[in-house]
């Protein structure tokens, strides 16, 4: 039986793993023991028990696949390096993702990167009287949501370097952010970027300067595939994500595949698109050893549910955007079946 590593137990990983596992011997290498709800982990840091319903152990839904928990140091042209194992592939998935990286080291600065991580400051936020967000992209905005939402009585800034919320997104998703959270009392301010944060005090390059309990950080995301920069730095673009060729195939290779977060495909990295690109892995795999085409990734226009707060959302298609409680109770909707779907398994 042909050997396949996936690395990553994300949304892409996790479901090319879980499709293989019948046809190869599959290895899932991942730095947790769980797939996790990624667009839910937020709501963790105003409702702890929130974790619990967003996670699924990856050996409860694969059955035939080895699950490995660990940091991969090295990618060779034939094998995965974790720790001290040496795992031999016949086709490689990396589906890695990526996580927040921080410009500055202070006490009281939060990443939005895992649930577990945000629970764990759950009792600081209670604390906090006032917060700071840094960043005003999709997770910015979130986040602001849910802390408005649970905790109206603080004092929350966001503090965003572009000139409006979620500038990937049409503007009236973002005038429906603003409007909302404006009216849940929280300040913006639009064009300025943080020099610093320390002391408590973040320093913006305009000598703008907010004192607050607590910051988050929502900005600087970076793919994680520095295992791959030793034997595939051609395959690296400038900003550090993995090239890969229309059929998701890293770039110089022959049976090294990329899809989600960590390749460099001009799609909005969300988790519906990362299981659209792991299902087109999932083929060619399929089809480079059964000797058949390949299929090619062709993008397409998805939908995004934007949570703000437990209450109001914002559906977005296209240039088409609405809010109101339907998103909202449509994203939690979306988040049951997905661990539902993994639970049944």
């Amino acid at each position: 039986m042909k050997k396949v590593v996936v690395i990553g137990g994300g949304f892409a990983g996790s479901l090319i793993a879980k499709k293989l596992e019948g046809k190869f011997e599959v290895t899932l290498v991942d730095t947790k023991d769980y797939f996790e709800f990624t667009p839910g982990i937020l709501r963790s840091i105003v409702e702890p028990t929130h974790v619990k319903k967003i996670q699924v152990l990856h050996t409860h839904y694969l059955r035939k696949a080895r699950v490995i928990v660990g940091r991969v140091s090295e990618v060779t042209k034939t094998e995965v390096k974790v720790g001290t194992k040496r795992l031999k592939y016949d086709y490689l998935a990396v589906c890695s993702g990526s996580h927040t990286e921080p410009p500055f080291k202070e006490h009281g600065i939060v990443l939005a990167n895992r649930a577990n991580e945000l629970r764990e400051c759950h009792s600081s936020l209670h604390d906090a009287k006032k917060v700071v967000i840094v960043g005003g992209g999709l997770v910015g905005v979130e986040l602001a949501g849910e802390i408005a939402w649970k905790y109206p009585e603080k004092e929350l800034t966001i503090i965003h370097a572009k000139p409006r919320l979620m500038e990937r997104l049409p503007a009236r998703a973002a005038k429906l952010a603003e409007r909302y959270l404006t009216k849940k009392g929280v300040e913006i301010f639009y064009n300025e970027r943080v020099e610093q944060i320390k002391d408590h005090t973040l320093v913006t390059r305009s000598r703008k300067k907010f004192k607050a309990d607590m910051f988050f950080l929502c900005t600087g995301i970076k793919v994680n595939c520095s295992f791959m920069q030793k034997n595939f730095s051609s395959a690296i673009d400038e900003r550090g994500r993995l090239k890969v060729d229309q059929c998701l195939r890293v770039v110089g290779t022959r049976n090294v595949f990329a899809a989600g977060d960590v390749n460099d495909c001009k799609v909005e990295k969300t988790a519906q698109n990362a299981e659209l690109q792991a299902e087109v892995v999932v083929k060619n795999i399929c089809a480079l050893e059964d000797g058949h085409k390949m299929k090619e990734y062709v993008p397409k226009q998805t939908p995004l549910v934007i949570s703000v707060g437990k209450w109001y959302g914002i559906f977005v298609k296209g240039n088409f955007a609405f809010g109101g409680i339907v998103p909202a109770l449509m994203k939690g909707a979306i988040e049951k079946w997905e661990i539902a779907k993994k639970k049944k398994i």
